[in-house]
């Protein structure tokens, strides 16, 4: 049974994956045996794996870590685009999408 394939705004992506041969048997094996396909194995072992890490002791601090990181390089990306307009100027945005300078 073949899935339709999505389409770029169906928020799926695809995922190619390289197993060792042995590995991939057996992955076909159990998925049959279940009576899924390989795409539902994948799927549900994705699942699994993100619901185990998410109870992991530290998993939510090191996810607040990155976080913190993200938000400290959007920072010094907009200081970057400041930079480029003088202290006087910034950019500012009305819209998503749309940006217009403006007199600070």
């Amino acid at each position: 049974m073949s899935e339709p394939k999505p389409d770029a705004k169906s928020g799926v992506k695809t995922l190619g994956i390289r197993l060792p041969d042995e590995l991939h048997a057996q992955f076909a094996l159990v998925a049959q045996l279940d009576g899924l396909s390989l795409t539902d194995a994948i799927r549900r072992a994705v699942e699994f794996y993100v619901e185990a890490k998410r109870s992991e002791g530290d998993f939510a601090e090191r996810a607040r870590e990155a976080l913190a990181e993200i938000e400290r390089e959007a920072a010094a990306r907009r200081a970057a685009i400041e930079g480029l307009f003088g202290q006087s100027e910034s950019v500012q945005t009305d819209k998503p999408g749309t940006t217009r300078k403006a007199r600070a």
